[in-house]
């Protein structure tokens, strides 16, 4: 009896339906060893992870993705650390989705419990009750689908988690690049600046020149050093603070890359989420459909008094079922508008930062521009003072004009490698997807 009933609910339920369960790899290449938790996790796919993959075009999507971080480059080096230290909570929530989703796959078979009543004259009756549903409505479809549209929410949580990561651990890093920069250039600012103060000295002790042009210099001396200071401060800071979120130093690491992204690298994750979370929020709505509406089971008792038949049953119908069942089709068209707000979103932030991208490169090539003519009119401005046409202050006034412009620039280069990594990091194409 009980075999009839599972081959009769195996055909009325779609037993040929594809399993749902997703396994997203996990991790970047590193020659460190991760925790052996996290390898214990890796290394307990559940045996339908390939079947989803394939049938997933959300996860084939995240899969596809390309870092567009330069091979063994700094930055490279950098991601790389940074992720090897991920604690990967999202990833805890993407096994936990699988799982959850392997059992949903199965949830067309009978469910099998015990059950025990106490009749009239005080006996124990004890029987095993095998129940089957038949008919519901769509409610265990729902559920397959629902289970699987979880599973890629959290493989987008997994791939947003890892780059927001990665942006960071690079952000951190151009902040240390950026200190470091400027305060080198404060450095050759403070030996030229006391080049000039020694000269005033001179001056002063001769009597040609005023002991306020002395104290001029003096003060912006002063200001040089404060700079100084402060520049290796934020650098120890930022340095410190990449260390506490990567597996080894980066102290050591140099150097900085353009990179080669555009508004059309990928689709934006934000938008990638959306149409994921749609396709939940109709299955929420399969399953809430369902459950509105009576359904037919079957069930069959095993032991004293044994026996089978067919039940309907479930939420009865009345005068309002017909208003519930239109909020639900209103809240499955809200699924898809908002998707369509999402990508609107999204588009107007790549528009945004394609704007600054394009923006910042310009500046940069004017802070060049400004800069040589800055050192151009010192040149000129040294030539006149050492053929006695110029004074010391003159001379002074120019080259600090020359230093702003140079810390300019390099303030303006470093803005630029900030919107690259940040459009990066909306498109998701920070880390490789076949490696996340």
């Amino acid at each position: 009896m009980c075999a009839a009933i599972s081959l009769t609910a195996g055909c009325l339920a779609d037993m040929g339906e594809t399993p749902f369960v997703s396994r997203l790899s996990t991790g970047a290449q590193t020659s460190v060893e991760p925790p052996s938790d996290t390898v214990a996790l890796r290394e307990t796919p559940t045996k339908n992870d390939e079947t989803l993959n394939a049938d997933s075009a959300v996860i084939q999507g995240l899969l596809a993705r390309q870092t567009v971080l330069p091979a063994n480059s700094a930055y490279d080096e950098v991601a790389t650390a940074v992720l090897a230290a991920n604690a990967r909570a999202a990833e805890t929530e993407l096994r936990a989705a699988r799982l959850r989703a392997e059992a949903a796959s199965k949830n067309w078979l009978p469910t099998v419990g015990p059950r025990i009543s106490l009749n009239s004259l005080g006996d124990i009756i004890s029987q095993i009750v095998v129940d089957q549903v038949l008919f519901d409505n769509g409610r265990k479809k729902g559920e397959r689908a629902f289970a699987k549209a979880d599973v890629e929410v959290a493989a987008v949580a997994l791939a947003e988690d890892t780059n927001d990561r990665v942006a960071t651990g690079l952000g951190l890093y151009l902040d240390a690049a950026e200190a470091r920069e400027a305060t080198a250039l404060h450095r050759v600012t403070l030996r030229e600046m006391e080049h000039f103060d020694y000269i005033m000295s001179e001056r002063v002790r001769g009597g040609v020149s005023d002991m306020s042009d002395l104290n001029v210099i003096r003060q912006k001396l002063a200001e040089i050093r404060a700079s100084i200071a402060s520049g290796q401060e934020a650098a120890a800071t930022a340095i410190a603070e990449l260390n506490a979120m990567a597996i080894q130093p980066l102290d050591d690491v140099r150097g900085q890359q353009t990179l080669m992204i555009s508004a059309a690298a990928a689709q934006p994750l934000a938008v990638t989420r959306a149409e994921a979370e749609k396709e939940r929020n109709i299955a929420q709505f399969q399953i809430d459909r369902a459950n509105q509406l009576p359904g037919v089971s079957a069930q069959a008792t095993l032991g004293e008094n044994s026996g089978a038949g067919i039940t309907a049953g479930g939420m009865g119908i009345g005068l309002g079922t017909g208003a519930r069942l239109r909020a639900l089709e209103a809240a499955k068209e809200a699924a898809g508008r908002d998707v369509a707000q999402a990508t609107e979103d999204s588009n107007r932030t790549l528009r945004r930062l394609e704007g600054r991208v394009a923006a910042t490169e310009r500046q940069a090539g004017e802070a060049r521009t400004l800069t040589a003519q800055a050192k151009a009119n010192l040149d000129l401005f040294q030539d006149q003072y050492e053929a006695g046409r110029r004074q010391v202050m003159d001379v002074v006034g120019v080259y600090e004009t020359f230093a702003a412009r140079q810390a300019a620039e390099v303030t303006v280069k470093y803005e630029a490698l900030r919107v690259q990594i940040e459009l990066a990091r909306v498109q998701g194409v920070l880390a490789d997807g076949d490696k996340i």
